[in-house]
């Protein structure tokens, strides 16, 4: 890593103020610029110098490596959510990449520190995963390489197994330890039959000690645990799996890097949006020399194309935020508006409100990807761009459009977002039959779990139960269950009655 050039840390101040007189807020913003082979090497660890030692990120690496090689594709920058937010800019790029660049990094800067989704992060993320690096190879010096990768193989394979919601809640073990299911001081212990005189005889103290111990265990074996479905099932397993003391920690290291990177998989659509956003308008309006237009020009293109039926984040956000500064400046919502019928009118309804910097400023800050597109995606924006659904047909063995209906295709869109396009898997009994098995349950909203990917999801987190698991899950319209006992998988149909249902 090599501090920047002087020319460099000129362009950085100049853009840097152009983003800040545009009404952009940020953290202080570090540059380092690196060679391909460097920034190859950070990128395959997620962006961050420092992490556990896995061959999974060796593997990212030789992809990286050969994708550059072989021109298929080139990193032209990477940038941290982090305090200070750290960016690394490839020493390769032309002076007219590195201004793109560096107010494309501003824009993710400012969506890093105000959007409501990250706010719960950890913004001393460089040092959280170099802390965790030193946790996990200290436990392969305790107990070999190839037992712990074994075990953070399995973590990682289940590391999506995390509530959405869950940076913005606190669920633990102790917390619900602190309502117990009864209180023995208030308890009403059922006594034997008898008349006063006798009843010191017939209901000793010793008889209900025993009678009151025996209830309480029952209500024990009764009391569902968690008491309502739980989302979060890593948490889940660190609070009740039966785990050693170092898988335990390791489970809880891979599920704090799970919800540090989660806001990122909810925004993706709007952060590079957002960002797209601002380069254009820094470098249109103020960063850019004549001589770079044509330049610039390919680049940007290329970074917002799509075709082929390719969802591109970079574009639908870009595109979107633009549609609503047009709307709000020209004052085309409101009751007004939508209770128009003139579609001549609604076309060419311009109040020149002016409100469409302020509403973006707005929408990054309280929208993650799926209230984004659900609250802002318009018909005509649909057939301006010309989204549509698409599918397989068996006979052609072809993908082929398959509708231009608004709400077929915010439809698809956003089953696409929702929980970013994963099933909703819930944990609903940790003693399921009094058995100390793990009942789990999909909510199909949607997206449908594949068989195969479930039942290597029950080998993998028996693992760390070790006990018998379930999976109850939606498929062609019926609720299949799905079980594993440490050797083999059965499935079977539940009739209605045996159904688990979720609120």
């Amino acid at each position: 890593m090599a501090d920047l050039p002087k020319e460099l840390r000129l362009f950085q101040d100049e853009i840097e103020k152009y983003a800040r007189d545009y009404g952009l807020d940020f953290l202080t913003t570090i540059f380092e610029i690196l060679d391909f082979e460097e920034l190859n090497q950070v990128a395959s660890y997620g962006g961050f110098p420092t992490r556990y030692p896995h061959w999974s990120f060796g593997m990212e690496y030789e992809r990286l490596s050969k994708s550059y090689a072989w021109g298929l594709s080139k990193i032209y920058e990477m940038v941290i959510n982090n305090d200070p937010v750290i960016a690394y800019l490839l020493k390769s790029n032309s002076v007219m990449d590195q201004k793109l660049v560096m107010a494309h990094v501003f824009g993710h800067a400012d969506f890093f520190k105000n959007n409501a989704y990250f706010a719960a992060t950890n913004r001393k993320a460089i040092d959280m995963m170099a802390n965790h690096a030193i946790r996990v190879r200290r436990y392969i010096e305790k107990f070999g390489y190839e037992r712990v990768e074994a075990f953070v193989d399995t973590c990682l394979s289940i590391d999506n197994l995390i509530d959405p919601h869950g940076n913005f809640m606190v669920r633990t073990r102790e917390a619900a330890a602190e309502e117990p299911a009864m209180d023995p001081t208030r308890m009403q212990v059922p006594k034997l039959r008898a008349k006063g005189y006798m009843d010191k005889y017939i209901n000793p103290p010793e008889f209900l000690e025993e009678q009151k111990k025996r209830i309480l265990e029952q209500s024990q074996k009764e009391r569902r645990i968690p008491e309502q479905p739980l989302q979060d099932t890593l948490q889940f397993l660190i609070d009740y799996a039966p785990l050693e003391n170092w898988e335990r920690d390791i489970l809880m290291i891979i599920r704090e890097e799970a919800y540090y990177f989660l806001p990122q998989a909810q925004t993706k659509v709007m952060n590079e949006g957002w960002a797209s956003y601002w380069h254009s308008t820094i470098m249109t309006r103020k960063a850019m020399k004549d001589s770079e237009v044509v330049d610039y020009a390919d680049h940007h293109s290329g970074t917002v194309s799509m075709a082929g039926g390719r969802f591109n984040p970079y574009k639908i956000g870009l595109e979107l935020f633009r549609h609503i500064e047009d709307r709000w400046d020209k004052g085309k919502f409101g009751s007004d508006f939508e209770n128009c019928t003139d579609l001549v009118a609604k076309k060419e309804w311009n109040l020149k409100t002016g409100k469409g910097r302020e509403k973006i400023f707005e929408v990054r800050k309280i929208y993650n990807d799926v209230t984004f597109l659900d609250e802002f995606l318009t018909p005509d924006f649909c057939a301006e761009h010309k989204l549509f659904t698409f599918q397989m047909n068996p006979k052609t063995n072809e993908y082929e459009i398959a509708s231009r209906e608004f709400e077929k295709i915010k439809r698809q869109l956003l089953f696409q977002l929702t929980n970013m396009g994963r099933p909703r898997i819930f944990v609903v009994d940790g003693n399921y039959q009094n058995r100390g098995e793990l009942y789990l349950c999909h909510r199909f909203e949607g997206v449908e779990v594949k068989i195969a990917t479930a039942k290597d999801t029950l080998q993998n987190l028996y693992r760390c139960w070790k006990r018998p698991l379930h999976l109850q899950m939606t498929v062609d319209d019926h609720t299949r269950l799905f079980s594993f006992d440490g050797k083999d998988i059965s499935e079977k149909t539940l009739p209605k009655e045996d159904v688990f249902k979720l609120n």
